[in-house]
């Protein structure tokens, strides 16, 4: 028996969200079905939920300073989930990932440095360095047996070439792969050996699938350690993104008032008062709910493989290893990138991400988010098999 309803259905529509209420902007149709924004459509654990209202109740939202308990609740969460022993010291903050990311890129790089990234990747990866005159260079994943592998002869060569950063995925988003031990290690030894500071965003780190283990890469050495910046949050986890809290965890000294001085320098270091104690309640009581959010998501995830086995065959899903975004291989259908983003909206009624956002890699793919009710996933699964079925 279940403690957590994840069947229920929670309208979102005229509350504001990306996810729902965004559709007309991005998709010029208000009335899709929207299985895109990497956001879930599950209530946020109740513990959660509950110390949020007693904070609210107060009725005073001053300027906040994060007390002991809140590192503590960090501290212990990655003990318990990720046996990472991370120093209080290590622990800074950003408003969320992405505005940390852009920080890091602009604070350890010059214009014209090279920033390495491994595509096909998250799309606010390449904006991150290209806007601030920073040189992409691409270290593309290999797609093999349908699978992702990372190509270390390419990265060995593009190290070479003087880069500065390296951005890693972990786990990756949108292919799902969960880096092994031994992948992150052959990483660390390049980057090491030429110097690179690796910058591991791990924000789906606690969405993983049974038979796969998130390692976190600074748990590795303390090589590994100095020459990193780990950037996660409960965003994702526990569906609190909107509140605008994450831990960034840089161990080596130097790197981390670097780091903190180019925070503060920008008034960046403040507190959400709410986020803050989302993050603390949710470190510290939700292990139960994402159990069972995992169970729940492994069963949509086969829901999925057995709907496009039995019902679309010309689709391919890559299988996940971590987090609740599914990648799918579309090429079957022999459409064009445009032609297929058209079909998925104007014919399946449904709003996903289009692959070719994630690099050229991605192209004749598509992102799906299975983190909604099984009823919401059932209903997207017959629009797009009953679209297919208008193709043959």
């Amino acid at each position: 028996m279940t403690s957590y309803n994840f069947d229920e259905v929670v309208p979102r529509r005229g509350t504001a969200s990306l996810k729902w209420d965004g559709l007309l902007e991005r998709y010029g149709d208000a009335d899709l079905l929207p299985l895109w924004v990497a956001d879930m459509d599950f209530k946020t654990p109740p513990e959660v939920i509950r110390e949020l209202v007693e904070r609210v109740q107060h009725g005073i939202f001053g300027y906040t300073i994060r007390p002991d308990s809140y590192f503590d609740a960090i501290q212990q969460w990655f003990m318990t989930r990720h046996e990472w022993k991370v120093e209080r010291d290590w622990i800074d903050h950003a408003p969320g990932v992405v505005p940390a990311l852009g920080l890091i890129v602009e604070t350890f790089t010059e214009p014209g440095d090279k920033v390495i990234i491994q595509p096909p990747v998250y799309h606010p990866f390449f904006s991150v360095v290209e806007s601030q005159g920073r040189e992409l260079v691409q270290n593309p994943l290999l797609y093999r047996d349908g699978t992702y592998e990372m190509d270390f002869d390419d990265l060995a060569a593009k190290a070479e070439s003087g880069a500065k950063i390296l951005i890693l995925c972990s786990p990756h988003n949108p292919v799902g792969r969960v880096w092994s031990r031994e992948e992150l290690m052959r990483l660390g030894d390049i980057c090491l050996s030429h110097d690179i500071l690796v910058v591991s965003d791990e924000i789906h780190g606690d969405l993983i699938y049974p038979g796969h283990r998130q390692i976190p890469f600074a748990s590795i050495s303390t090589e590994f350690a100095n020459r990193s910046i780990t950037c996660t949050a409960p965003s994702k986890t526990f569906n609190l993104a909107g509140l605008q809290t994450c831990s960034i965890i840089v161990p080596n000294d130097k790197t981390r008032e670097t780091f903190h001085n180019a925070l503060v320098a920008r008034m960046m270091g403040g507190a959400n008062t709410l986020g803050m104690v989302a993050l603390e309640a949710a470190y510290r009581h939700g292990g139960p709910w994402l159990d069972e959010l995992m169970v729940y998501l492994s069963e949509n995830l086969a829901f999925l493989e057995t709907s496009i086995q039995s019902r679309m065959p010309r689709l391919r899903v890559i299988q996940p290893e971590g987090t609740y975004m599914v990648w799918i291989d579309f090429r079957g259908l022999g459409l064009e990138t445009k032609t297929l983003e058209e079909f998925v909206v104007k014919r399946a009624r449904l709003a996903l991400n289009v692959g070719s956002m994630f690099g050229v890699e991605g192209e004749g793919f598509m992102r799906m988010n299975i983190a909604c009710p099984r009823s919401t996933l059932e209903q997207a699964l017959n629009q797009l098999a009953s679209a297919i079925e208008t193709l043959e």
